[in-house]
């Protein structure tokens, strides 16, 4: 019977001598980018992977999600997701962006995918896997990013789609009921003089489809006749920007967004005008609190010209919880791995802003999300890039490799630990119903005031 320094090395060992093949994978997906929900081509290239490892799988999950299942040679035991995400942003002027979609991998979600193949790659081993209880599932989940908004609405009214998050829309399906603990690992570009940084959290959101709705006219011979709904929008978005003294420090307030839509034409009133809006906070409670902030912003703009706004709220991410005894075990193994000054451990209170739907999903069950360096540039920006792909891909596959090994070895004594000292702040029915109270569509006539 193997050691579990011994299974690490051969698992390690394995990982190396493909990293070359992971490597290309990823890179192989950054030049083929593809948004949420629609990643069929990448989806196609983890698919062909699972089929190259042996690994069974079920594909169309969520649209283009694929899920895997490698049972552990002994017995019975947990079942630990390892989770790539699938899609990428649209970032204009991107050095990989698609020519005709503008689509992007400028948040490193295509490494994930090789270090995902990888980690799984090593864990299939045959004198590894004969040693673990339980079972590991690889799943690549689509959509992570939330955009495109009025897309994803077009898909959910067509029935594909109740969420418009993969995870949370993989939740629905329940695909995430017969797992245990997950994790995943990303990349960022903001380390520092660290490889790796665990811990922390994360944002909550709500997402806004604002439609002002006005009456065209001429611009120039006639705008007397007309209801000017880019006005309204704009003095709506001054309103939010008054009420940031509101917005509480200790919240990690974070409200944006974009206008998909201005007008029709320069020589007419603007009669329909669209915004993608977005309220974060660290707390669900102040999500609620400042999204009803923002819809009396909305409302008030449309109020002040005599517009109508139609304001579709829909549900966003959870913050991040990591489990803690997860987290340990993944930095015994960083730092394992690599110099222990070389990780970061962040407080549980310190907040990066962003938001993940693995935040939706560590509500349920144990997992982790901790962050790689080997990028650089700013994220979700045209400068991001990875730049250091052993550090991006191959390091964190033995990471959760090894991570793996201690929760499944010695019949899977970790894992048990793991899960049964978890507390979830939801059941999955609990998180289902306080997703869809999120869910609503506000109308209001300024002109009936």
């Amino acid at each position: 019977m193997a050691t579990r320094e011994e299974l690490k090395q051969a698992a390690c060992a394995a990982i190396d001598r493909r990293s070359d093949d992971l490597i290309a994978v990823s890179r192989d997906i950054l030049e083929h980018p593809e948004p949420g929900y629609s990643e069929y081509r990448t989806a196609r290239v983890v698919a062909e992977q699972f089929a190259r490892l042996g690994i069974k799988f079920r594909a169309g999950l969520a649209l283009t999600g694929l899920k895997g299942e490698v049972k552990g040679g002994a017995g019975a035991g947990p079942r630990v997701a390892i989770i790539g995400e699938l899609d990428s942003l649209i970032v204009n002027g991107h050095p990989h962006a698609a020519s005709d979609t503008s689509a992007a991998h400028a948040c490193g979600h295509h490494c994930q995918i090789g270090m995902m193949l990888g980690a799984v790659l090593g864990l299939s081993q045959p004198e590894v896997l004969s040693e673990l209880s339980g079972e590991i599932v690889p799943f690549a989940v689509p959509a992570e990013e939330f955009i495109e908004v009025a897309r994803r609405l077009d898909l959910r009214e067509s029935g594909k789609i109740e969420f418009m998050g993969g995870k949370q829309e993989l939740i629905q399906l329940g695909e995430f009921d017969d797992v245990d603990i997950a994790m995943m690992c990303h990349t960022a570009s903001d380390m520092g003089a660290h490889s790796f940084a665990m811990g922390g959290t994360s944002n909550g959101h709500v997402v806004k489809y604002v439609r002002f709705i006005g009456r065209g006219a001429h611009a120039g011979s006639a705008p007397h006749l007309g209801i000017n709904a880019l006005n309204a929008a704009n003095f709506a978005l001054q309103a939010i920007n008054a009420n940031r003294e509101l917005y509480r420090e200790q919240d990690t307030v974070r409200i944006h967004g974009i206008m998909t839509k201005g007008g029709e034409a320069v020589n007419a009133v603007p009669a329909d005008v669209r915004l993608e809006w977005r309220v974060r906070s660290g707390n669900p409670d102040a999500v609620v609190r400042n999204s009803n902030i923002v819809d009396r912003c909305f409302r008030a703009g449309a109020m002040a010209v005599g517009a109508a706004v139609s304001i579709t709220n829909i549900p966003g991410y959870l913050p991040m919880r990591h489990d803690q005894n997860l987290l340990e075990v993944f930095r015994e193994n960083a730092t394992g791995l690599l110099d222990e000054q070389k990780v970061l451990m962040m407080p549980s209170s310190r907040n990066r802003g962003g938001s993940t739907d693995m935040g939706d999903l560590s509500h349920i069950l144990p997992a982790i999300h901790p962050y790689t360096g080997g990028a650089e540039g700013a994220g979700h920006s045209s400068e991001y890039v990875i730049t250091d792909y052993q550090q991006a891909v191959v390091n964190p596959a033995k990471i959760m490799a090894m991570s793996v090994i201690d929760l499944l070895a010695d019949n899977a004594a970790k894992a048990k630990q793991v899960t049964s000292s978890f507390r979830p702040a939801m059941s999955r029915a609990a998180y289902l119903s306080f997703q869809r109270q999120r869910a609503e569509v506000l109308e209001y006539d300024g002109a009936a005031v």
